[in-house]
């Protein structure tokens, strides 16, 4: 399934007997993070590239090779090219942006994601999750070879954990015996059934999903005929399944997705034999080769808050949601890109730690977009009576004919980001007539530039930290305010009609503060000194 690079994928990072294991006291360090799967390494690579030490401690020696995660969200592309792998995701994943809706053999109608240009990254690449992992650590080794302060330390597994007032101690148990370590801040990115959060004795809110989905991973041996489209069915014809979905992921290799039932033998559809009865009804065709297959159940569940002290938690470990949507693992990159600047602000001791709070709030905040959107979706694949698949299926028939019903068919609401609005750290919205889409709490749209001399992108030229973003507006090329600087971005609306519909609107010319994660923080239609302090007190929780 996958290429020669990934064949010793499941060992990117042997058991290394730490110098901290032989030593009488427990090495403090300013950040662990536990887990070393995608949500924990790019916490450690957002921290790393700011010269923040971080240790990684994860139970494996690495990468697992099923396919789990495959659709990966422009806003997720974004984040991790600014974290410096994104380049080499998108050579590997498959682009779609293309999506169709059937109700048996009839396609009910077809969808665009991206529908206009000028960005970067597409609405989604497939690619999967072993690939997207190892290109993340092969970004770390790069960043370790450059002299960043991280570690990654494999078969070292968190058995115990004591939360003191600044500051936690971990119990860790290696192939050479156990040893303790202390952080001064913990990441806790260790999945859906995080031990961490069973140690600390924290809960989940939320619901199950009372029904069963059978994945499928297949390599087709010749000339499958399916686009590089997101295939979506109601209620198949082959009767394989009460809806089915069909992804294509690199090497040749395409992910089908059956919904097989609440009360159903998983051993007994797990047999090779019964997997093969489903797809060669679905396929028509038995000329393929099964590379992966697994049965999933699935939550619409978060915890209460995020931080607890001095402990985060972030990812699955912190909220689940259905895979309908692609809302898992976009949305733990999203808890990343949030938590990775503030932490480090408050690290070298450029903001106050009331800082760290906004954290929680936020990603709560987007996980109950998440669960509601996600809860929606379920709710229209798997209807829990009679009454609302006849109401279901209603709205698919006439979607086939009016548009007007097409936005109610919800074959999984795809993952977007999240829009902070409302919330502690946002700034003044004053640019009169100002797009809707990069309001104040909006994630940055990305638009393309050319500076005469050579073509660019947008966000290419934003993150990482505070920026003034003018466009037709005068400003100081750079300010420090509470020992925080900010660098001006200096763009012109001629010649840049993207940029000009995606962040003047209305207007004649604009300021945008832009926070580290790309999200606005206040703009307005000139620049004002007095109100960009006042602006970055807020969005630094000093005001």
């Amino acid at each position: 399934m996958f290429d020669d690079r990934y064949a010793l994928a499941h060992k990117v990072y042997p058991y290394e007997k730490s110098p901290d294991q032989d030593l009488p006291q427990a090495v403090r360090h300013p950040v662990v993070v536990v887990g070393g799967g995608p949500i924990g390494v790019a916490t450690a690579l957002d921290l790393g590239q700011q010269g923040i030490p971080v240790v990684i401690l994860d139970d494996h020696e690495g990468i697992g090779m099923g396919s789990r995660a495959i659709c990966f969200s422009k806003r997720t592309m974004e984040i991790a090219d600014r974290y410096g792998c994104g380049q080499p995701m998108l050579d590997k994943g498959v682009i779609w942006n293309l999506g169709k809706v059937f109700h048996r053999s009839e396609k009910v109608f077809e969808f665009n994601l991206l529908p206009e240009k000028g960005h970067k990254y597409p609405a989604f690449i497939n690619l999967q999750q072993p690939y997207f992992e190892h290109d993340m650590i092969d970004r770390l080794r790069a960043l370790q070879a450059e002299g960043a302060p991280i570690q990654l330390r494999g078969k070292n597994r968190v058995d115990a954990i004591e939360v003191k007032d600044d500051h936690v101690v971990l119990d860790v148990m290696t192939p050479d015996g156990p040893y303790k370590i202390e952080a001064d801040w913990l990441v806790a990115c260790d999945g859906a059934n995080s031990p961490l959060r069973t140690m600390l004795g924290h809960d989940f809110s939320g619901k199950v999903f009372e029904d069963s989905f059978l994945i499928a991973d297949i390599k087709m041996k010749e000339g499958a005929e399916f686009p590089t489209e997101r295939w979506f069915w109601f209620e198949p014809d082959h009767g394989q399944g009460a809806s089915v979905l069909l992804h294509k992921q690199p090497d040749d290799v395409w992910r089908v997705d059956f919904q097989i039932g609440w009360d159903v033998d998983r051993k007994e559809e797990l047999k090779e034999d019964n997997i093969r009865r489903r797809l060669d009804a679905f396929l028509g065709r038995d000329d393929y080769e099964i590379v992966w297959s697994s049965i999933y159940t699935f939550r619409c569940k978060r915890m209460e808050r995020f931080r607890h002290g001095p402990v985060f938690f972030a990812g699955d470990a912190a909220h689940q949601v259905s895979p309908f949507g692609a809302r898992g693992a976009n949305s733990g990159m999203q808890d990343v890109d949030n938590l990775g600047w503030k932490l480090g602000l408050v690290i070298q001791g450029k903001a106050p730690e009331a800082l760290l709070d906004s954290y929680s709030e936020e990603r709560v905040y987007g996980a109950d977009e998440n669960i509601l959107n996600s809860t929606r979706s379920t709710d229209f694949i798997t209807p829990k009576s009679e009454i609302s698949k006849t109401f279901r299926n209603a709205i698919l028939g006439l979607a086939q004919q009016t548009a007007f019903a097409r936005p109610l068919v919800n074959s999984g609401r795809l993952s977007v980001p999240c829009v902070y609005d409302g919330l502690s750290l946002n700034g003044p919205d004053a640019l009169p007539g100002g797009p809707e889409q990069t309001r104040v709490g909006a994630p940055m749209v990305d638009a393309p530039l050319d500076d005469g001399q050579e073509e660019g992108w947008l966000l290419d030229r934003i993150g990482g930290a505070f920026q003034l973003m003018t466009i037709d507006a005068d400003a100081p090329e750079t300010l420090e305010i509470d020992g925080i600087p900010v660098t001006r971005v200096t763009l012109t609306a001629e010649g840049h009609p993207e940029l000009a519909a995606r962040y003047l609107g209305e207007a004649i010319s604009a300021v945008y503060l832009m926070r580290p994660d790309q999200h606005v923080a206040a703009r307005w239609a000139r620049f004002d000194e007095d109100a960009l302090r006042e602006a970055l007190k807020i969005a630094t929780a000093k005001a």
